[in-house]
Order: structure tokens, then sequence, then C-alpha cells
């Protein structure tokens, strides 16, 4: 089904949805459309090969979420701060090894009453990615401009973000 660009190709029985993005902008609305589904506590960790558009997808969640300052890579800050209808922290672990993330706070930045994204998240010790949204963005081979975008739920608040992004999804292919 295509739904304003957006292709949905599967839901399978773990509730696991794949969609894909031909453009920059299509992301970002993927990004977008995914924060109206979100809650304060509500974890999204980011995965994909550098370039693979995991700071654009942000960027739309960030919109979705109504910040409307910029929203760049934390990459050397590590922590991105922003406020929207729901506080949002944006983290990148490109540049953390294991030892890292004790003195950088993480740990605190994800007990917060926010939305928090992460990228890099493999970087994150398994069981502080409990319970998230898995958000793993891919290069498409057949295209340069797309890219594949899998939402694996590891709980479930998480499954029920995906169910609702899916019946948000059938909702408008309905005539």
């Amino acid at each position: 089904m295509v739904l304003a660009g957006i292709l949905t190709l599967e839901q399978s029985s773990h509730n696991q949805l794949l969609r894909i993005s031909r453009s920059a902008d299509q992301t970002r609305a993927i990004g977008a459309g995914l924060a109206a589904h979100l809650s304060p506590g509500d974890l999204i960790c980011l995965y994909g090969d550098l370039g693979a558009g995991k700071t654009t997808f942000v960027q739309g969640l960030a919109s979705g979420l109504g910040v409307s300052d910029p929203v760049t890579s934390p990459s050397f800050t590590l922590v991105h701060e922003h406020h929207g209808r729901l506080l949002f922290y944006h983290l990148d672990l490109y540049r953390l090894g294991p030892g890292d993330l004790t003195e950088a706070g993480i740990e605190e930045v994800l007990a917060a009453p926010a939305v928090v994204a992460v990228e890099w998240a493999e970087r994150l010790p398994e069981p502080l990615r409990r319970g998230a949204l898995e958000v793993t963005i891919a290069f498409d081979d057949e295209s340069p401009d797309s890219r594949l975008l899998r939402f694996r739920p590891l709980g479930d608040r998480s499954a029920h973000i995906v169910a609702g992004m899916e019946e948000e999804a059938d909702a408008r292919s309905r005539p």
C-alpha cells in the first residue's frame, strides 16, 4: 500500500513495521508521524550506517513533537535537549566507548520524563534498551535516495506505538 509516497511493505506477527522512504523529506515525514504516538518515557533506539538518515529521521521526530529549534547531530556534545509539546533528548553515542556511558550521565537522561532518541544505540547496554522502539534505517540498493526503515518494538509500550502507526496507515489507505 502507498501512503503519501510512503510504502508500507509488511507487518509481521511480531508487530514489526517496514517502510520505504524515497527522499529525505519522506524520512522526516515518517519521523513526524511516529511523534504523534509518543509519550514521556518513550525510548527510540536508532541503528544504521553513517549517512543512512538517522539524524534526518530525528529531525522529523522533533518536528512532530513541536520542536522549533534546529536539530543537528550531537556527535561532539553527546546530548541535545529540545522543548516542544514534550521534552525531547537526542543522543548520539558514536564517539562513546563502553566505559564512557556512566561518566556522560546517559542513565539520567534515559530516566527523564521525556522522549529520548538515541543514535548508534548498539553502544547502549542491552538492559538500558529494554522496552525501546528500535528503528533501523538502511540504504536501498535500488535507489541512492531511498531508505528502508524497520520499526521493531522491544516491549508492550513500543508494540502499542507500532500498532498505532499501522492503524493510522490503514485509515489513510481507505477511500
